[in-house]
């Protein structure tokens, strides 16, 4: 098996947020590190900067995780360079908020793609790799409302919810090539994600957390790396959520 420093990190939407603080705690370790965005060409590049002050040999890469033709280049292009992925950490997604009478047909099929279809793709195309090896780690980055469901959040939460189900099911298609399947479903975390909500709204909230705060993102990012570490192996199948008690 490789030493943890010859290990490549694929990180889908690693520019920012969650994704760019999974990076960087990678990058600490001095692992090699792929950094998957869409559009934020500079955002990736900054956080690729930050993972090579800290030693890592690092890659970014655009592609539309809805597309098998660009999930397949960006694999040609990971394959050229060496950097086929030990370890898929699949956080690429989007939200959505609104009430479900609201919801267009559209905007139902553009958050199904982005974040069941595109983590999909993304495992089905990395995890071959892993399977020869006999050894890989999936890390899919969920959210505690795929675990309780949220009003005006049912599209969301219902990819989140078959993101959990994907993550059990797949655990144990491929537990016996020794590759795990693991699911992370953080609470509120302080990101973007949260810029909807004005400060009092953030206050409410925040009061109805029994650690009395959101979470960092780096506190999830510590999670994932345990979770990628052979010390981890024999932990699969599992939705674990860092979500200050919030729910239990």
């Amino acid at each position: 098996m490789k030493s943890l420093k010859e290990m490549t990190v694929l990180v889908t939407g690693g520019s920012r947020g969650i994704g760019a603080a999974i990076a960087r705690r990678f990058a600490a370790e001095s692992m090699n590190i792929v950094i998957h965005y869409m559009q934020s060409h500079e955002a990736a590049n900054e956080t690729a900067r930050s993972c090579m002050r800290m030693g890592s040999e690092v890659m970014t890469v655009a592609a539309d995780l809805r597309s098998k033709e660009q999930i397949l280049r960006m694999r040609e292009k990971l394959e050229a360079r060496g950097m086929l992925p030990d370890i898929l950490v699949n956080n690429a997604g989007i939200a959505h908020y609104g009430m479900l009478s609201d919801v267009t047909e559209d905007e139902w099929d553009d958050v199904m793609s982005v974040n069941l279809k595109g983590m999909f793709l993304s495992t089905q195309m990395f995890m071959p790799s892993m399977i020869s090896q006999r050894y890989g780690r999936i890390i899919n980055v969920s959210s505690i409302w795929g675990m309780s469901g949220a009003s005006c959040e049912v599209l969301y939460s219902t990819t989140k919810g078959g993101m959990n189900a994907f993550t059990k099911a797949l655990a144990k298609e491929l537990a016996p090539s020794g590759v795990t399947v693991n699911a992370v479903a953080p609470g509120a975390v302080d990101t973007v994600m949260l810029d909807n909500l004005d400060a009092s709204e953030k206050q409410a909230l925040e009061s109805e957390i029994p650690l009395g705060r959101f979470a960092q993102p780096d506190e999830i990012a510590s999670l994932v790396y345990f979770l990628s570490l052979p010390e981890s192996s024999y932990i699969t199948g599992q939705i674990i959520s860092p979500n200050g008690g919030w729910l239990t």
